[in-house]
C-alpha cells in the first residue's frame, strides 16, 4: 500500500492508497516540531481505529513546509523502512517538467495539483486551490505547469481584517442569505463570499484572455464547494486532487 502525504502551512493530510481506492484520509495540523514518534503514535491509532490492515510499502511526500519533511522521512524509514519518494527533490521524476523561468522553484503542491488534473481532466486547465493562499495553477495541453497565480487565502484574509480592524469580529465563512448586510457578521460574510467570486472569476477570464485558448476550470481545497455555489465558472470540483496527484507521481517514478 502507498502513503500520500501532503504537508500544507495549515493542516497535513495523510491517506492509504491500495492501488484502487484510498482506504481512509486523515488529517494533523501541521507543526514542524512533531517527531517521527509522535506522527507514528497518531496515525497508528487512527488507522487502527478503521480498522484497517497497516500494510504500507511505499510513501510519497509533499510539502509546503521545509522543515516538516526531516520527520516525515524518518517516519518513513523508521516505521516502514522505506525512503519515501519527496515532490520537488531531484530524484523525484515528474510526468512532465515545469515550463517556467529559469531557477524558478515551483511549489510542490501546485506540482501534484498539475499532475492530478491532467491525469483526471487532460490539458488546457486552470486548477483552482483554495489552501491558505488561493492559488491557480495553469496546465497546458501536454500537462506541464506553465505559471500561475497566488492571492491571498480566504481565512488568512479573514484573520489579518480581524487583526487589524479589533472591532470586527471571527466570522465562519459561508455563502450570505444577501449581497447587502444589515449586521457588521453579514457585511463580513458578504464581503469574503462575493469578495473572492469576483477575485477567482476575474483570475480566470484574464488567464483564459492571456492564454488564447477554450480552457477548464478545475476547483479543488476545502472551501472550493462553498463557493461553487456562488456562480463561479467551475467546470469540475476535485475535493481529492492533490491526493490523486500525489498517487500519479509515484506509479510514474515506479515506472521510471
Amino acid at each position: 500500500m502507498l502513503l500520500a502525504i501532503d504537508c500544507g502551512n495549515t493542516n497535513t493530510v495523510f491517506s492509504i492508497w491500495d492501488g484502487t481506492e484510498f482506504l481512509c484520509t486523515l488529517r494533523t495540523s501541521t507543526h514542524h516540531a512533531r517527531t517521527a514518534d509522535a506522527y507514528f503514535t497518531w496515525f497508528s491509532t487512527l488507522v487502527k481505529h478503521y480498522g484497517i490492515e497497516m500494510d504500507i510499502t511505499d510513501v510519497i511526500i509533499s510539502s509546503t513546509v521545509p522543515r516538516v519533511v526531516f520527520n516525515l522521512r524518518v517516519f518513513a524509514d523508521r516505521f516502514f523502512g522505506c525512503r519515501p519518494v519527496v515532490v520537488g527533490k531531484p530524484d523525484c521524476a515528474l510526468p512532465v517538467q515545469p515550463r517556467v523561468d529559469e531557477g524558478t522553484q515551483v511549489g510542490p503542491d501546485r506540482l501534484v495539483n498539475t499532475a492530478g488534473a491532467y491525469d483526471r481532466h487532460g490539458g488546457d486547465l486552470i486548477v483552482v486551490d483554495f489552501g491558505t493562499a488561493t492559488t491557480f495553477d495553469v496546465v497546458a495541453h501536454d500537462g506541464a505547469y506553465v505559471g500561475g497565480v497566488i492571492a491571498p487565502g480566504v481565512n488568512l484574509s479573514l484573520e489579518a481584517l480581524h487583526a487589524a480592524a479589533a472591532a470586527l469580529p471571527h466570522v465562519d465563512v459561508t455563502k450570505p442569505q444577501k449581497v447587502i448586510g444589515t449586521n457588521t457578521v453579514a457585511c463580513m460574510q458578504s464581503g469574503v463570499f462575493w469578495g473572492y467570486v469576483g477575485l477567482v472569476n476575474g483570475i480566470t477570464e484574464r488567464i483564459r484572455a492571456e492564454y488564447e485558448q477554450p480552457m477548464k476550470v478545475i476547483g479543488t481545497g476545502g472551501l472550493a464547494p462553498l463557493f461553487a455555489q456562488g456562480d463561479l465558472l467551475f467546470d469540475h470540483i476535485e475535493e481529492d486532487l492533490t491526493m490523486h496527484g500525489l498517487t500519479v507521481i509515484h506509479a510514474h517514478n515506479v515506472k521510471g
